[in-house]
């Protein structure tokens, strides 16, 4: 046996992903650089560790053992590196969060200082919809979590960190010009979803149930950029974030209708499983948000806190 770390670890990533051009993109690498490796480490083996059936890659039985060996190594090493830092008096180590979509576009800057103030730290995250977050929190994956909605049967603490505010939106040639309407206006709106299990979906379900509009679902998509492309191509309208459509809105590609009780406004939340023990890592960046939240906020949102004035 004579495989590296660096085949260790695109090995481990092309059984994650199931797709060798997928690990390719999110290790920076060539796919036939991926694909070289991948045969070379194969090589090594004489059971098969994935087999592609059509055009869809399997990991076999023992591809799995090897996967989750593996992934015990490179954390060993990963270990190692840390201490190395550690030793030297720099703070290091991964640093784990799961963000529901919509968070993408504010998470980043309540992460940048932080980062920069301590090099030696590895970011993990991931961007996915709310009840993958959620999942991901339970399991006790991620040290981290950004919500909008807060999960109903799981123990968790929080920290505030903005708030959320939700508005109807239409493309710029909608025509519905009035400076306010009531909720009737829904009857004749065709309605762009979110997909089940979206947090924005969540909210605005709740509120379509509260005051029970007569809405009119026009399609569902499984992502934010999706529905904001159709609303765009004048394909329907929808209830959206304002954190996510701010160029959109400022170029005139989107606009905002005005209704009564709009925004429905909820508030962003950072969150972590009850009685967790947090590493020095996670614990240090606890204290981050709490010393530097409101001055990001001042520095980086005053145009969402001004947006309404």
């Amino acid at each position: 046996m004579n495989y590296t770390l660096h085949q260790l670890q695109i090995f481990l990533k092309v059984t994650q992903l199931k797709s060798i051009t997928k690990a390719a993109e999110e290790l920076h690498l060539t796919q036939p650089a991926v694909s070289i490796q991948l045969r070379n480490f194969q090589d090594q083996f004489e059971i098969p560790l994935t087999e592609v059936i059509g055009r869809q890659l399997y990991v076999t039985d023992f591809g799995t053992e090897i996967a989750n060996a593996a992934e015990k190594i490179l954390a060993e090493v990963y270990a190692i590196n840390y201490k190395t830092l550690a030793y030297k008096g720099q703070l290091a180590g991964r640093l784990k969060l799961s963000v529901v979509s919509t968070g993408k576009y504010i998470m980043p800057y309540f992460l940048s200082g932080f980062l920069k103030q301590h090099p030696g730290i590895e970011l993990v995250l991931d961007v996915t919809n709310r009840a993958k977050v959620i999942e991901s929190l339970e399991n006790n994956e991620v040290d981290f979590s950004l919500v909008s909605v807060l999960p109903d049967q799981l123990q968790v603490e929080r920290t505030e960190l903005m708030p959320n505010k939700l508005y109807l939106v239409g493309y710029k040639e909608h025509g519905l010009d009035k400076e306010s309407y009531d909720h009737n206006i829904f009857e004749g709106l065709p309605l762009i979803y979110r997909e089940p299990g979206s947090g924005t979906r969540h909210t605005m379900e709740k509120f379509i149930n509260k005051y029970h509009l007569p809405v009119r679902k026009k399609m569902e998509l499984t992502s934010n950029e999706a529905v904001k492309q159709a609303v765009i191509a004048g394909l329907g309208f929808s209830i959206m974030p304002l954190i996510g459509i701010k160029n959109e809105l400022i170029n005139g590609e989107l606009r905002i209708i005005q209704v009564n009780g709009f925004p429905i406004t909820s508030t962003w939340n950072l969150i972590w499983l009850k009685n967790k023990e947090f590493s020095p890592l996670a614990d240090a960046y606890l204290n981050y948000l709490d010393r530097y939240k409101n001055q990001i906020i001042s520095d980086k949102f005053r145009w969402f806190s001004d947006w309404d004035k």
